[in-house]
């Protein structure tokens, strides 16, 4: 498997979250999610998610929320339960393999 980015650079990204004691073990690998959002031109900010490993492996979410600021971001990515991040991985995982086809 090979990680694709799904959505912008975390480097251009306005916001970094990354929640504590969240891990996710694949394959024998253990992936940390961290959350990034962007502000769009309209106002709104756009979130996602990326999964990182040691190495270049990394799996990115498409748009998880669209959120009208971003304290409203902040407050959605703080009641995140670990169950949607392992229902994040996995769709993140199937992104890539989409990508990896198209």
């Amino acid at each position: 498997m090979s990680g694709v980015a799904n959505a912008l650079p975390a480097a251009v990204a306005d916001l970094h979250i990354n929640p504590s004691r969240i891990a996710i073990i694949s394959s024998g690998k253990t992936f940390v999610p961290h959350i990034f959002a962007n502000k769009r031109p309209g106002g709104t900010w756009v979130a996602w998610i990326e999964f990182h490993t040691e190495g270049p492996l990394c799996f990115v979410t498409g748009r998880e929320t669209t959120q009208p600021n971003r304290t409203a971001v902040e407050y959605w990515a703080q009641g995140l339960e670990p169950i949607y991040f392992e229902g994040a991985f996995w769709r993140s995982v199937e992104l890539s393999r989409c990508s990896a086809v198209d």
